[in-house]
């Protein structure tokens, strides 16, 4: 069996790597991207779909929001997305919800409660 990938898309390069070294260490394939934009050229490019997204809000060229609906409307197979942000507000919530995102996570996350999303997404495919 193939390791799960999952595609962490965050405009900070620290958060990227907490977020790797706690997914890697748990046993996932891990790709990174800066931005909605290179997110979307990735999933666009690669030949086989990631498994999971994990996606912050506020990015420079395409925000979490704009790639999730982008996402979302490619003839690709669809997998779970989990926003992850520093954005509290039940507004920011609803529009991700609204945009395809499965579940919403406000930075800091801990790495257990990280861990736990992610696996009852992927073993669930998506359905939560």
């Amino acid at each position: 069996m193939s390791k799960k990938r999952i595609l962490v898309i965050d405009d900070a390069a620290t958060v990227r790597m907490y977020h790797r070294s706690i997914l890697e260490d748990a046993g996932y394939e891990v790709t990174e991207a800066m931005n909605g934009l290179e997110a979307l050229e990735k999933t666009l490019a690669t030949k086989e779909a990631f498994d999971l997204y994990l996606v912050d809000i506020n990015m420079p060229k395409m925000d979490g929001y704009s790639f999730l609906r982008e996402l979302r409307q490619q003839p690709i197979r669809q997998t779970p997305a989990i926003i992850v942000s520093t954005e509290e507000q039940s507004r920011d919530k609803v529009c991700a919800f609204e945009a395809g995102a499965n579940f919403y996570l406000v930075k800091p996350i801990k790495p257990g409660d990280l861990l736990a999303y992610v696996r009852l997404l992927l073993a669930r495919g998506g359905k939560a």
